[in-house]
């Protein structure tokens, strides 16, 4: 590997592993999804969603809804700190001009890592000039180095370079091993960080907890013809529904990244981390598919916190050729199998607890009986739920909402996974079956109207109709699911098609 340097960098501000106070000044803000309960002596909500009791005191000292809980002391610090841990509150970013909540992480502490293989660089470093950010490309095997060289040395970047292809998890680790700074992001060649992209990012990292964190990734729109790898845009079925509707997009709302949640893991396009929580292997290089859910989830069983901050946007030229795109779909589905083999349970194709399976398998079966069975097994649980919850005032009207909350999610569920995860078994039934096909098509219609309904707006720029949409969401969920048979059947494994229960206490922690 050659090395081309262009001005040393530094490694040096850090914080102890089991440091965990939030310093004073820290804002916290409740998620729009939390919900008082119980005439406000409990909070629900969370990832994965739990139901928090709530001292007197806690109530007391919690700010009326819309205002953010400033930690100043003992008690604000510890409250804080378990409404972030719960995912039932965010911190409050940092806005342009004002002060920051402690001397910390700043630009200057934070070198780019860019991984890039035969393709120009030159539009992102750009963008990061413009940010005054040091930045290593890592050229992993191109057909003619030149370009890229040319490029590191007009931007003053450092430039490695890997003699033969070594893959992009491999690649990431060699610009991280140069980089001498205790904060490193990690951007793919195709994407460009909108102004204003690192601020919010870094005052996550004032939570000494915090190990890594991640923007929200949009859609770029470079106009024009497109560029030469079949980018398009915004244009097209395929480019709107991108717009809208992009795995790499984690939605407008701030969330822990935790797995088996909302947020369940951040993609390596655009990444902030702390460099002593990832240690210097940090994607594993024998990985050439969902390395970086892999590191999420190992910084998550080594107990570190991660975060999804929406005010940090970052453009991803988005691939939006029919075809190119159908098959990243399918490559992202065999990236299931090797992580439910490293990380038993923790990328289930879908988490039901066993009353609510059993309400769903009743429910498919579509007879009177079973239906009426259904409701009987709903009010059971809701009633023995409602004998755990002491301490409330009102334990069977919030057993209620919390057993129907429970139902509501494992149809959604149920309906996404029959269509996504489990399609070619239920294609097999169709032929046989008057009530599968219409349980397929049920589920596919209703599910696929319900994504477009909740992702319409993502994207101002664009709109997707309910009719493109449902077919652009469907060949999504053919190509996802067809990578997913096809990755557990190569390693001869049923593990990434194992549905589970709740979490276990690790994955509550």
């Amino acid at each position: 590997m050659s090395v081309v340097r262009a001005g040393p960098v530094v490694r040096g501000w850090g914080v102890s592993a089991g440091d965990r106070r939030l310093p004073d000044g820290f804002r916290v803000l409740l998620d729009r999804r939390a919900r008082w309960v119980d005439d406000g002596r409990a909070l629900l909500g969370g990832a994965p969603p739990r139901l928090v009791r709530l001292s007197a005191r806690a109530r007391e000292v919690l700010p009326p809804p819309g205002a953010p809980l400033v930690v100043e002391g003992p008690t604000h610090r510890a409250l804080a700190r378990t409404l972030l841990d719960a995912g039932l509150a965010h911190p409050v970013p940092a806005r342009a001009g004002t002060a920051p909540v402690r001397a910390g992480p700043t630009a200057a502490e934070v070198t780019v890592v860019i991984p890039v293989k035969d393709r120009p660089v030159d539009r992102l470093l750009a963008a990061l000039a413009r940010d005054g950010l040091a930045a290593v490309v890592v050229d992993d095997g191109s057909a003619d180095p030149a370009p890229l060289r040319r490029a590191a040395r007009a931007a003053g970047a450092t430039l490695l370079r890997h003699a033969t292809p070594r893959g992009p998890a491999a690649a990431r680790n060699a610009g991280l091993a140069a980089a001498m700074t205790p904060f490193v992001a990690f951007l793919d060649s195709d994407v460009v960080p909108e102004p204003g992209w690192l601020p919010p990012l870094l005052a996550h990292l004032a939570d000494p907890a915090v190990g890594l964190v991640a923007p929200r990734i949009v859609a770029l729109d470079p106009g024009g013809d497109g560029g030469p790898h079949g980018w398009h845009g915004l244009r097209g079925l395929v480019g709107r529904y991108e717009a809208v509707r992009s795995s790499l997009d984690l939605g407008p709302d701030p969330a822990p990244v935790v797995p088996r949640s909302r947020v369940a893991y951040v993609p390596s396009a655009a990444l902030l981390v702390r460099a002593a929580d990832v240690g210097p292997v940090a994607f594993d290089p024998g990985m050439h598919v969902a390395e970086d859910v892999d590191l999420v989830l190992r910084l998550h069983a080594a107990g570190r916190s991660m975060r999804f901050e929406p005010a940090s946007r970052v453009a991803h030229d988005h691939r939006t050729s029919p075809v190119q795109w159908w098959r990243r779909k399918a490559f992202y589905g065999t990236g299931a199998a090797p992580l439910a083999q490293r990380h038993p349970g923790a990328v289930p194709p879908l988490v039901v607890s066993p009353w609510t399976a059993a309400v769903c398998l009743l429910l498919l079966l579509q007879r009177r009986g079973a239906t009426a069975l259904a409701a009987v097994v709903t009010a059971v649980a809701a009633e023995r739920l409602s004998r755990r919850l002491t301490g409330l005032r009102h334990p069977r009207r919030t057993a209620a909402r919390l057993a129907v909350l429970g139902l509501w999610g494992a149809l959604a569920q149920t309906a996404s996974a029959l269509t996504r995860h489990f399609w070619p078994l239920a294609a097999l039934a169709l032929p046989f079956s008057r009530r599968a096909r219409r349980a397929v098509v049920v589920a596919g219609i209703a599910e696929g109207i319900g994504d477009w309904w909740r992702h319409r707006d993502r994207d101002p720029r664009v709109r997707v109709g309910p009719v493109g949409y449902l077919l652009a969401h469907r060949l999504d969920d053919l190509g996802y699911g067809a990578g997913l048979w096809w990755g557990a059947w190569r390693r001869r494994t049923t593990a990434p098609l194992r549905p589970a229960g709740p979490g276990t206490a690790r994955e509550r922690r």
